[in-house]
């Protein structure tokens, strides 16, 4: 039985040039090569990559996981492109980390009134969509805001926050939350202009985490929606063990096509390969109940298979793809998620290095898992 693959099939390789300054090296069974040629020649066919606006301090000290600035998004996509992929571009807007639990202002904005904090998303959009078309091509989808499940741009787009735990919203008075959502809508609707306007080919993504969370989904995709903010696909993180099961996820795919009409895309998820971090520290609990699959090369290409057949079951062919988030985040000495200076800026405080190393599809020397092709292939198991 022959199925197509989801048309994406990405990976989110941010941290390349990090890895790479740092002596690390890819390969596969054709030899050490382009990391970018790897992925493709696996089945991979779309880079996603985030940009800050300036992650380094004022003495410019850089914050690192990745130190993504447009100069080094820009010349990664040069080389996505040159090996044929497709690409998505996550935009920030921050010096560093945006998710739930932070939304830094840039350095440069802080200051600006809501005014100039919406005519700073517009100016930074345009320049980066600019700046990628000029060298890489138009980008097929851009991301306005990553994760902003709480809002983006604190204070000034901060909407109430989901509590992941106890699936609820903070409490706030009526007219105050509809206040808020009205200023993150305004907030979204300058950066998904600055896109239209830049390169009208480009797909617009909004992106929140917990994928499996369908109130959250609903909610929030209500308040955008009703405040006529212009997108094309909704984007989830999804990541089993913190955000529900496979089912939780299928529900809310299905109920986020049909009630908005939109595509969906799975732009984060992961997996381990092993229980221990070649590392140290790992993010990932073997020990925990929803570790439902082995941590082990086997166990990643099973919940790729299966997570894919979830968004292939999406109603109207709307479950466009899956994106692995560092599937390449090698653990080389001196790698980390932050500097002492990025840690600061984000007034996010935890312990430094690669707590990722273990759910890479890429061993800790470089070489090319058999859970890679698995992504690439991404047609979910003929059985489901």
């Amino acid at each position: 039985m022959t199925i197509t693959p989801l048309p994406v099939r990405g990976a989110d390789v941010s941290m390349t040039a990090e890895v790479e300054a740092l002596g690390g090296t890819f390969s596969d069974a054709a030899g050490t090569r382009d990391l970018f040629r790897i992925l493709a020649d696996h089945g991979v066919n779309l880079a996603r990559l985030r940009v800050w606006v300036d992650p380094t301090d004022a003495e410019g000290r850089p914050y690192q996981g990745g130190t993504n600035d447009l100069d080094t998004t820009v010349r990664l996509a040069e080389r996505a492109r040159a090996a044929g992929l497709d690409l998505m571009i996550d935009l920030h807007y921050s010096d560093f980390w945006a998710d739930p639990k932070k939304q830094s202002l840039p350095r440069s904005w802080q200051g600006l009134d809501f005014a100039g904090v919406r005519d700073a998303v517009a100016a930074h959009t345009a320049r980066v969509v600019e700046a990628v078309r000029s060298i890489a091509g138009s980008p097929e989808w851009v991301q306005v805001g990553n994760e902003t499940t709480n809002g983006m741009l604190w204070p000034f787009g901060r909407v109430p926050r989901y509590d992941l735990e106890s699936r609820s919203f903070a409490p706030a008075a009526e007219e105050e939350a509809r206040a808020q959502y009205d200023r993150l809508a305004a907030l979204l609707q300058s950066g998904s202009a600055a896109v239209r306007a830049g390169d009208p080919g480009s797909r617009i993504v909004l992106h929140l985490d917990a994928g499996g969370a369908a109130d959250l989904y609903r909610r929030w995709f209500d308040e955008i929606s009703a405040r006529d903010v212009d997108f094309d696909a909704v984007g989830l993180s999804y990541y089993p063990l913190w955000h529900g099961s496979l089912d939780d996820l299928r529900d809310n795919l299905h109920a986020i096509v049909e009630r908005y009409r939109k595509d969906v895309i799975v732009v984060e998820t992961a997996y381990a390969r092993r229980p221990d971090n070649p590392a140290g520290t790992s993010m990932f609990d073997a020990g925990s109940p929803a570790a439902v699959y082995p941590a082990s090369i086997s166990g990643q290409a099973r919940y790729l298979d299966d997570l894919a057949a979830v968004v292939r079951g999406v109603p109207d062919g709307r479950g466009r793809g899956v994106v692995y988030w560092e599937p390449a985040w090698l653990p080389v000495a001196g790698t980390s998620w932050a500097s002492e200076a990025g840690m600061a800026y984000g007034d996010d405080i935890a312990e430094p290095g690669n707590g990722w190393a273990n759910q890479t599809l890429f061993d800790e020397h470089g070489r090319a898992l058999a859970s890679l092709s698995a992504l690439g292939a991404a047609t979910g198991r003929p059985d489901r």
